[in-house]
């Protein structure tokens, strides 16, 4: 199986100490989402865990467990977000220097295959214009590009959840014409850069500027990680324009502390206060803790490798 941590919260950035007491231990208690008493228990033995893939904005808390991650078998890779914006619209993020350098350090470890940048997402509004993308993902690249194989990009998605705080800042609402222009820059700019240029959960068609659809959860790039050729299937429970594999998401909504104010996975700031309060290092679930009347069900997982024996 593969092990998602997490596009619900920043499990690397906050929640490091945490990760690795349930590694551990050898398993983690996940709550349903949608079922507040519905809690899943999910083994995370090596030998059932096949790859993790870390989504993060700041690495640096996870780079000291590594070896031990490497010592006890697990596989992984990163998408590291670094994105142009500043405090005003990433509220809560580290110094962006320090992130790079962070990156750049993870990369010369673990190998750049395995350190995929996230330019994501894009917005536009009077301040952050078409100019000032050009120019910042010009520097990003210049700083990233030796040390990653691929870059992923999306464009905001104006859900209704996150209306509220994206208000006032008067966001353009970008329509296919637009998209366009500003993939082919950003596609003439990477051609200075040896990586990949490949889009996120989009369904336009931008194969003419060299911009593939991405799998951000990749069976290609697992299959290389690991050493054996692993057939997963789509993930149903995305959107259908995602091409993700399947996984399981160890994190939970609501427990992200950078405040990003385009952010899905968190409601509002005092949900968030509230969750992180209940946050205790030793426990199986990330916030919060067992009540009486909460179910354990115990998941039935399997390792990808277990079921095919092809060589990669």
């Amino acid at each position: 199986m593969i092990i998602s941590a997490s596009r619900r919260t920043d499990i690397p950035a906050f929640y490091s100490k945490w990760f690795m007491n349930r590694i551990r231990e050898g398993f983690v208690y996940v709550r349903n989402p949608m079922n507040y008493n519905q809690i899943s228990k999910i083994k995370l033995d090596s030998s059932v865990v096949d790859c993790i893939v870390f989504w993060t904005k700041n690495p640096k808390n996870i780079i000291k467990y590594l070896d031990e991650l490497d010592a006890r078998g697990y596989k992984y890779y990163f998408q590291i977000t670094i994105n142009p914006y500043d405090n005003f619209i990433e509220k809560n993020i580290r110094d962006k220097e320090r992130i790079i350098d962070d990156f750049i350090q993870l990369s010369e470890k673990i190998g750049k295959h395995k350190v995929i940048w996230r330019y994501d997402p894009i917005l536009l509004s009077n301040k952050y214009n078409e100019k000032y993308h050009y120019k910042n993902f010009e520097y990003l690249s210049s700083r990233l590009g030796l040390y990653t194989n691929k870059c992923i990009f999306s464009f905001i998605d104006l859900y209704q959840k996150i209306k509220k705080n994206i208000d006032e800042l008067y966001i353009i609402q970008l329509d296919n014409e637009d998209m366009m222009r500003i993939a082919k820059t950003l596609s003439n700019i990477k051609r200075n850069y040896d990586f990949e240029l490949c889009t996120c959960s989009e369904e336009i068609d931008l194969d003419e500027f060299g911009i593939k659809h991405c799998k951000c959860i990749d069976d290609e790039l697992i299959s290389k990680i690991v050493g054996e050729k692993l057939e997963i299937d789509k993930d149903k429970n995305q959107r259908l324009s995602c091409g993700c594999v399947s996984s399981i998401d160890i994190g939970a909504y609501n427990t992200c502390l950078h405040n990003c104010i385009y952010c899905y996975a968190n409601l509002n700031q005092n949900i968030v206060k509230n969750n992180i309060e209940k946050h205790n290092a030793n426990s199986p679930l990330i916030t919060g803790e067992l009540g009486k009347s909460q179910k354990i069900y115990v998941k039935k997982m399997q390792s990808y490798r277990q079921r095919q024996l092809k060589l990669f």
